[in-house]
């Protein structure tokens, strides 16, 4: 009877043991850190212990056991094979195959060199994905394809914030359709051609026009890019040069400004990684201290504007300008404006300038009433009787405020366009299908660019990255360091926010451990905190801009009708030269007491002296 009884006490605690599950990564990579959980543990386990072997090499890792679960971070050392044990479970011993940390910048690294060379970006997208794929299903090629179409794009769609950003693109699409068509856009580049007479005041305004659009980088992308290309064309400014304009002044300008569609996301980064190190500041105040701080996106817009007014371009820019100059844009005809705004599909005729102005201050002020709106009502939610700006806009919905604004201005679109008896309604509502329909490439890159950057987040690319460098132990030289490895991830992955993300909650509390070694004075630690704050932010938006799979440079060359890979070529030099004239003027001087009102000048007079040394006049 006691046997008895002894087997079935055996037989039921091999079976919590055994019930046990223990759930890996899809690839295990060396020198990052890797995830493997264990689920239904037994309640009388407190503590879960693992022990890790190759050759000689040996280490034992412990987890407690919350609600019978349990979950070890594991970095391991090299690549190789490793035998796992899980000590007191009757898990059976386990073998996996740990890959090198490199694997993870395989992916996007291909897709960028495929994208330069080949100079087709959906094939360099598709094939960095498909790479990955490869590395996460243990290489097996038919199980790698069906995936990248039943998971990988499929989740990229799917995911409610992708489908916000789809909408907004098709519905904006849409307004910029109807008001092409019933001569709105034509009136309004009618207005701003009695001023842009040359080719220096076209390039003024539209920078100028780029900086007016500050709400969202992709409404300034898409409108910018439409609205200014038959001013532009006719002044014989090549599409390369507008692509830059419209791109520079997107990213750049949306990330500095106190009111956008970034402010929000910035701050409850900031808040996040404040909380992590138990400081009580203010996110608001330190997103405020980081603006004259952030000196790429600042140079950027001041390059812009320079290269505009003086006239000056070099590199493959220069090269383009002068065709333009000498030869025309492609598409345009010197001798038929008509004929230009025609295959531009805009509509000259009783063209009305206000056709078009009224759409777009629907989708200016609609915007920024949606974000107040839906910043009030969640604080409402929450009970909060006391907010101000800062509380509203960070609270905000800022996808939803973008999508009412653009329904409306649709809808206003085409009312006006009825009312006016411009078009009949089946002419116009056709008007705003053929708008929509300009905006499906768009709309596909975008979705492979999402594809890709899951798989970069999957294979832990920014990990293995910020790894790389994360043994730099001076503070004073991480605002530095933090910007090259925001921008490297940002210009891997294709993604600013995706970039801000992950490095925000990483570099805060780095920036606190490291300082607090160096034991730094609080005005110094401070100093540095805004430092690297400031480039995580900074390094995002030059990685973002630089790189061939961002969605702003994608959406930047399509809305300017530019080849993509000659916007990109075009704009990487310039792009590069601001990112080190601010790294080294910048970050690094003010991370020693340098003013940044003073870094700032010094920025501006060496981009100036930059472009009298190398530039020449067009």
């Amino acid at each position: 009877m006691r046997l008895k009884l002894i087997v079935i006490i055996y037989f039921l605690i091999t079976g919590f043991l055994l019930a046990q599950k223990i759930s890996y990564p899809s690839i295990l990579l060396s020198n990052v850190s890797n995830k493997i959980q264990i689920s239904e543990v037994d309640n009388s386990v407190d503590t879960v212990n693992l022990i890790i072997k190759q050759g000689k090499w040996q280490k034992t890792f412990y987890s407690k056991v919350k609600n019978n679960k349990a979950e070890l971070k594991i970095t391991f050392p090299n690549s190789g094979e490793y035998s796992i044990l899980f000590y007191e479970s009757n898990l059976p011993r386990q073998t996996k195959t740990v890959f090198p940390g490199w694997f993870s910048i395989v992916p996007p690294l291909l897709a960028i060199l495929l994208a330069l060379l080949l100079r087709q970006v959906l094939v360099a997208l598709l094939s960095g994905i498909y790479i990955g794929l490869l590395f996460i299903y243990n290489f097996n090629p038919a199980t790698a394809l069906l995936r990248l179409i039943d998971t990988n794009l499929f989740n990229a769609i799917i995911n409610p914030d992708h489908m916000y950003i789809i909408m907004f693109t098709l519905l904006i699409g849409g307004v910029v359709g109807v008001i092409s068509k019933n001569g709105g856009t034509a009136g309004l580049a009618n207005q701003i051609t009695k001023l842009a007479k040359t080719s220096r005041s076209g390039m003024l305004a539209s920078w100028f026009m780029g900086v007016i659009i500050f709400f969202d980088d992709y409404a300034n992308s898409l409108i910018i890019g439409n609205m200014m290309r038959p001013i532009t064309d006719k002044l014989r400014i090549s599409r390369e040069k507008l692509a830059y304009i419209v791109d520079s002044t997107a990213a750049p300008v949306a990330s500095l400004v106190i009111i956008s569609t970034w402010i929000g996301y910035e701050i409850g980064l900031i808040g996040e990684g404040l909380k992590a190190i138990g400081s009580t500041q203010n996110p608001y105040e330190v997103f405020i201290q980081t603006i004259p701080y952030r000196f790429y996106p600042i140079a950027a817009v001041f390059f812009v504007f320079i290269t505009s007014y003086l006239q000056r371009d070099f590199g493959p820019m220069l090269k383009a300008e002068i065709n333009a100059r000498k030869f025309g844009v492609k598409s345009y005809e010197t001798e038929n404006s008509d004929k230009a705004l025609e295959e531009a599909g805009i509509e000259n005729r009783n063209a009305k300038w206000f056709n078009g102005a009224i759409p777009i201050l629907i989708i200016l002020f609609g915007t920024i009433a949606g974000l107040f709106y839906t910043g009030i009502i969640s604080l409402q939610s929450q009970g909060i009787a006391n907010y101000g700006v800062q509380e509203i806009i960070s609270n905000s919905d800022s996808y939803k405020s973008l999508l009412w604004a653009s329904l409306f201005a649709g809808l206003v679109a085409v009312l006006l366009t009825v009312a006016q008896k411009i078009k009949k309604l089946e002419e116009t509502i056709s008007a705003w299908h053929s708008g929509v329909q300009t905006m499906l490439v768009a709309v596909i890159i975008l979705v492979l660019a999402w594809g890709i950057s899951s798989i970069t987040q999957e294979l832990k690319t920014a990990d293995y990255v910020i790894s790389l460098l994360s043994d730099s132990l001076n503070p004073h030289f991480l605002p530095v360091l933090v910007f090259i490895v925001a921008g490297s991830i940002s210009f891997a992955t294709g993604t600013s926010w995706g970039t801000m993300a992950i490095v925000m909650p990483i570099i805060i509390p780095m920036s606190a451990t490291i300082s607090s070694i160096n034991n730094l004075t609080e005005p110094t630690t401070h100093l540095i905190l805004i430092g690297v704050i400031s480039s995580v932010l900074a390094g995002s938006v030059w990685g973002d801009h630089c790189s061939p799979i961002a969605d702003t440079t994608i959406l930047s060359s399509l809305a300017s009708k530019c080849n993509h890979i000659e916007h990109v070529r075009t704009q990487l030099p310039y792009a590069v030269v601001v990112g080190i004239v601010s790294m080294v003027l910048g970050d690094f001087l003010t991370a020693f007491g340098l003013n940044p009102y003073v870094a700032i000048i010094l920025i501006f007079s060496a981009l100036v002296g930059i472009l009298f040394l190398f530039g020449k006049r067009v």
